[in-house]
């Protein structure tokens, strides 16, 4: 049995869910859906019982458990024999840093006597050590907590997700411009859901073989120009890009809910990305252009052509 862990929210696209929880349950979707399609036993992990009937209707299990209840979580790996975690995004009015370091806790330790055989954890490019830098430290914690413990773990850190757009195409269609804190031309890794889901699925099924670090990526590097170009010819309109001066990033995150120190952390991890980014000679490639991801991203949201 492969174990999708999502423990603390699960892998629906809701209407009501945060954008965060949005990016990363497409991202467990992702994974099981190619574990599925393979013909592969699934568990899903859900806070909430009322949200598996989708899943068992696909021929997956689901177990309800909350990250924060290390012996609930344990009962359920006890349950399998590998297990894809994701660590789940803080609400961002909250201490966003302090929250997710106690998930990525509580995680580890319910991998303690799980008798799991295996795992697969998925991390960010640019992951270090620190504190105060959203993802890039957090999930560095949660690196270094797999590579501390006995089960072997693949590590799966992922380049700039391409569904961190979706959340622009609404506002794209109403007035022509795509608001980014990068700058326009600057060329990064991104990557589609289903690209990284069908690597995690690969992951789970190779024979275990101690702590390994991969990274992945889409076929190309893209810029936020090349973003709205694709958004231009999804939506069939002009889309020019608007770049957020760096002197504002946080007061743009406060702006869309995010607490003092959330805004502060986020703005970080965008500076690092500007000015530091991690780009590995030989990535993993997916096969998933930006321009396909976001024209069905568009049909999705009814916006399409």
């Amino acid at each position: 049995m492969f174990e999708a862990i999502r423990a603390g929210a699960s892998g629906f696209l809701l209407k009501d869910v945060r954008p965060a929880e949005l990016v990363d349950a497409i991202r467990v979707v992702a994974t099981a859906e190619a574990l599925l399609a393979e013909g592969q036993p699934v568990t899903i992990v859900t806070r909430s019982a009322s949200k598996g009937d989708l899943w068992r209707k696909q021929g997956a299990e689901v177990a309800v458990a909350d990250v924060h209840d290390v012996d609930a979580l344990r009962a359920v790996f006890r349950r399998g024999r590998r297990a894809f975690l994701l660590n789940p995004p803080a609400d961002p009015s909250s201490d966003t840093d302090v929250e997710e370091r106690a998930t990525v806790r509580c995680l580890l330790a319910a991998l303690d006597g799980s008798g799991l055989e295996k795992v697969v954890a998925q991390s960010t490019y640019g992951a270090r050590t620190g504190e105060g830098c959203g993802d890039l430290t957090v999930l560095h914690g949660l690196e270094e907590g797999l590579r501390a413990q006995p089960i072997p773990a693949a590590i799966m850190r992922a380049a700039y997700m391409m569904s961190n757009w979706d959340g622009a195409l609404d506002a794209a269609s109403r007035s022509g411009m795509l608001l980014s804190m990068l700058p326009r031309d600057l060329k990064i890794p991104m990557v589609a859901p289903k690209d990284l889901g069908a690597v995690a699925a690969r992951l789970l099924q190779e024979p275990a073989s101690g702590a390994e670090t991969h990274h992945v990526e889409g076929p190309e590097r893209y810029t936020p120009a090349n973003v709205a170009a694709a958004f231009a010819r999804a939506l069939d309109q002009a889309v020019e890009v608007e770049v957020i001066a760096r002197e504002r990033w946080e007061e743009a995150f406060r702006s869309f809910g995010f607490s003092e120190k959330a805004a502060r952390s986020y703005a970080c991890m965008t500076g690092v990305t500007v000015d530091d980014l991690e780009l590995p000679a030989s990535p993993i490639r997916g096969d998933i252009p930006l321009t396909d991801y976001v024209f069905e991203a568009a049909r999705r949201h009814g916006a399409a052509i």
